[in-house]
């Protein structure tokens, strides 16, 4: 049946930047799926998506720390395989925004932004996929943006880092797809959360962004469920490389 193929019972996740937000909305919709949970805080444990996971009885575990840093990346998957035993889906979505002109976007900004969103996703992907691959399987899903395949205002530094997401989801899919490792993304468009919280409370930004937006409305966590269960699950098997757009329809427009 082909509903069957998008359970996850018994599979081991690790969603990075699960506190809240769009990783929050993808560890529950994993959860449900019937998917192990681990959970990441990047200062402290994500005690709110501990709460909800606990109401619909998921299996879960937290972890901390910084993921820009290369020493918590390592320590973060060994965490995972010595509670779970294993990690069979690995979703990339910590990161961090500085809205600035690029006139003035500092080195440390360009760095802080850089060391989250691009350069934490080489790593995670590397130290999860030894495991992926001696088991012969595994699912990484990446959390790009629309500013994948646009240039933005005022984000230089994050349009870089989401465009560079794009062709690391290709350039590991292309080593691994023999290999029964599926390397895709989801590129979310114009979401509600607290990266969008400066362009929400602005309302000519917001105004704009709406008027562009087809299904006319900002996107929410929930809109990502059933692109991240799809390519978690094995109902995706045969996706690789792809970048796929959650949007309202923005990049058609």
């Amino acid at each position: 049946m082909i509903l069957d193929r998008f359970n996850l019972k018994g599979k081991t996740a690790l969603v990075t930047g699960s506190s809240r937000g769009l990783g929050a909305g993808i560890a529950m919709a994993l959860a449900e799926a019937g998917a192990n949970l681990a959970i990441h805080g990047s200062r402290t444990p994500p005690e709110a998506t501990q709460q909800m996971l606990s109401k619909i009885g998921a299996n879960q575990f937290a972890v901390v720390g910084d993921v820009s840093d290369a020493s918590v990346c390592s320590l973060l998957i060994e965490q995972v395989v010595e509670h779970f035993g294993t990690i069979d889906i690995l979703v990339n979505n910590a990161g961090i925004i500085r809205r600035v002109p690029a006139v003035d976007h500092s080195e440390e900004d360009w760095k802080a932004v850089i060391d989250t969103n691009l350069t934490s996703v080489f790593r995670l992907t590397k130290l999860a996929g030894k495991h992926m691959l001696a088991q012969g399987s595994g699912k990484v899903i990446n959390i790009a943006s629309v500013l994948t395949f646009q240039g933005g205002v005022f984000v230089p530094s994050y349009a870089a880092a989401k465009g560079g997401v794009g062709q690391l989801t290709k350039a590991f899919a292309n080593e691994w797809a023999a290999k029964g490792i599926n390397v895709n993304a989801i590129a979310p468009g114009y979401m509600a959360t607290d990266n969008t919280e400066a362009l929400r409370t602005n309302p000519e930004r917001s105004r704009q962004i709406m008027e562009r937006i087809p299904a006319g409305r900002w996107g929410c966590p929930d809109d990502m469920a059933g692109a991240a269960v799809f390519l978690a699950s094995s109902a995706s098997d045969y996706v690789h490389g792809h970048v796929l757009v959650v949007d309202g329809g923005w990049l058609s427009r």
